[in-house]
């Protein structure tokens, strides 16, 4: 079970693509496990566990509810997010909003990302964007 694990957002989703596939195996061992630089997804693992996910940006932006704000400079849309894979998203949310996490997006079935997954997002008190997550 990936646990945790960091999920960069990039607006150039294949130029990142090909970067990290090329240096993350040398570099720690990582193996691509899903995608391609078409986008919009793609996972590098080490012995069956997720190391780097990375994901296109406007994708993330239309989910988040930032597609409206300019890619770059203040506000802009998120650069990267906190994901962590749950048992009860739901929980989850109401855990996270009890302490201090301001409502993103509402927990919601995403058959479109895989199957079974279901998401929440949240943001710290620093505004950092927070994925809750589960499949």
């Amino acid at each position: 079970m990936d646990a945790l694990h960091p999920r960069l957002l990039a607006g150039r989703f294949a130029d990142c693509f090909r970067f990290y596939d090329a240096v993350l195996p040398p570099l720690v061992g990582a193996v691509r496990a899903s995608g391609s630089a078409s986008g919009p997804y793609a996972h590098w693992d080490v012995d069956g566990q997720g190391v780097l996910v990375l994901f296109d940006r406007a994708a993330m932006a239309a989910v988040a509810g930032t597609a409206d704000l300019p890619a770059q400079g203040p506000p802009a849309q998120d650069r990267s997010m906190f994901v962590c894979r749950v048992d009860d998203v739901d929980a989850a949310l109401a855990l996270c909003l009890g302490h201090g996490a301001e409502l993103a997006v509402a927990a919601c079935d995403r058959p479109e990302w895989g199957p079974g997954l279901r998401t929440a997002h949240v943001r710290d008190p620093e505004g950092n964007l927070v994925e809750l997550q589960s499949y």
